[in-house]
């Protein structure tokens, strides 16, 4: 049985998770969710110092997977939901660094995926649509929003509008669109930087950005102070600030 999931990692602690359902457009099922999960709890396990989200094939997710979910109960779409929910639970919740790799449309699940990573890269080619409401059901209502603004979200979600890779990054949901032959050597030097940084600031970083937002500037500070003593008290700064002395001499 071919694996919904590919997981590889890195000598440097790069933890690659592809999306390998090609054949299906790598639409969400109870396999791939449930891969997705035991991904990134496998990442956080080994400590990777980076974990990339990519897909196999023309489109990274074309969203739930509805060949699987014809002869459902509803309780079993209620479940299946339900893992797809955790999975993308769990790629948000990563303490590293995370980055989506889009070279194709994201529908539904799949911009749910993407979105759940701290940031995206994207070729032209790649796309969003949230069509779930014109489906008849309920879907991608959290995550985009609080990155697109609700007015856009609800354009898209009423009428089911494609947000090309350009208005994505535009309107903040994508960070960078890189020609597809420019795009393994831009990915290259992402992951170079990440990986060759000091793991434990990295960490520190991407929890006082996600943390803070979801506090009042107070709390906010008070969560950077927090950090900033657990790096002063690790002491890896130190050999950093030394080494970047050597170097200026």
């Amino acid at each position: 049985m071919t694996e919904p999931v590919l997981w590889e990692i890195s000598a440097e602690g790069v933890v690659t998770m592809t999306l390998n359902r090609p054949e299906a457009r790598n639409a969400l099922n109870t396999a791939l969710a449930e891969a997705l999960f035991a991904g990134a709890r496998r990442a956080e396990a080994e400590g990777a110092r980076l974990v990339v989200v990519r897909a196999k094939g023309p489109v990274f997710c074309a969203g739930a997977d509805l060949k699987e979910r014809q002869g459902m109960s509803e309780d079993q779409v209620r479940a299946r939901r339900l893992k797809g929910f955790a999975a993308y639970d769990a790629l948000e919740r990563l303490p590293m660094p995370s980055l989506a790799v889009l070279e194709g449309p994201a529908v539904g699940s799949g911009g749910e995926i993407a979105a759940a990573c701290d940031f995206i890269i994207a070729t032209p080619k790649a796309s969003f649509r949230t069509p779930e409401a014109l489906w008849g059901t309920v879907g991608a209502t959290q995550r985009l929003p609080r990155i697109l603004g609700k007015r856009l979200a609800k354009d898209m979600m009423f009428t089911g509008r494609v947000l090309s890779a350009e208005e994505a990054r535009e309107a903040g949901l994508v960070t960078r669109v890189i020609a597809p032959e420019a795009l393994e050597e831009a990915l290259a030097g992402i992951i170079r930087t990440i990986a060759g940084a000091p793991p434990d600031a990295m960490r520190l970083a991407k929890r006082c950005v996600d943390e803070g937002l979801e506090r009042d500037p107070r709390g906010a500070l008070a969560t950077e102070l927090m950090a900033i003593e657990e790096s002063l008290a690790g002491g890896e700064w130190r050999q950093r600030m030394a080494g970047f002395g050597k170097a200026a001499q």
